[in-house]
């Protein structure tokens, strides 16, 4: 038997079915946890380039740092909700907020926002609350956004991310990628913050940072 020949038998010997099937598992599940995340040019993929709803392009501004105040203009401004209202950041000083920047187009996002729905209603009892902020455009999207909220039993504050807002919380982490997650604390600090979605380790981290948040 030859070199080649017995390199070849080795090679058969190695990748036995019980290996081979191991292996393909441990490739599954890395596909399967790993982080992923929409960003603008996905949105257009799907709606059309130039369509409205995109998250807005970063624009160069001062970074907000970890466990920094968020700026007087994000906590105040007054945004569109799925309801009808307006609501505030600014409303729910005094409690430890969640708040998500999503879009329906964007597949992690549908996939995190069941966990958030669990996270919201195993920590709603304990003064925390969830803000979920759409990055589409709320004149194009208010249906679609509304039916969405329905489907998902959303039962947490929704509505729609200013294009200030947006850009703000964004550059905190110099991504423009959705979902964005932002744990705030009390006094409108920023403590945390996840960019993307890993339905292994985000839903676990989430609940950590949460847990912390309310102890301090």
């Amino acid at each position: 038997m030859n070199s080649k020949q017995e390199n070849q038998q080795a090679t058969g010997h190695f990748w036995t079915p019980a290996r081979l099937a191991l292996t393909l598992l441990v490739l599954s599940l890395v596909a399967a946890g790993g982080l992923s995340s929409c960003t603008s040019s996905d949105e257009q993929t799907q709606r059309g380039v130039n369509q409205p709803g995109s998250p807005p392009a970063r624009q160069p501004r001062a970074a907000t740092a970890a466990n920094s105040p968020l700026p007087a203009s994000v906590l105040g401004a007054r945004l569109q909700t799925v309801k009808g209202g307006t609501i505030s950041l600014g409303d729910f000083s005094g409690k430890v907020m969640l708040v998500n920047l999503w879009a329906t187009w964007c597949g992690p996002c549908r996939n995190e926002i069941p966990e958030l729905v669990k996270i919201h209603r195993e920590f709603q009892s304990k003064g925390f609350e969830i803000v979920g902020l759409s990055t589409e455009n709320p004149a194009s999207s208010a249906q679609s956004v509304k039916n969405f909220v329905q489907s998902f039993n959303m039962d947490y504050q929704v509505g729609w991310a200013s294009q200030e807002v947006a850009i703000s919380l964004m550059q905190i982490t110099q991504r423009d990628a959705i979902p964005q997650s932002f744990i705030i604390s009390r006094d409108g600090r920023v403590l945390k913050q996840f960019v993307g979605f890993n339905p292994i380790a985000t839903p676990g981290q989430i609940r950590q940072a949460i847990e912390e948040a309310l102890k301090g």
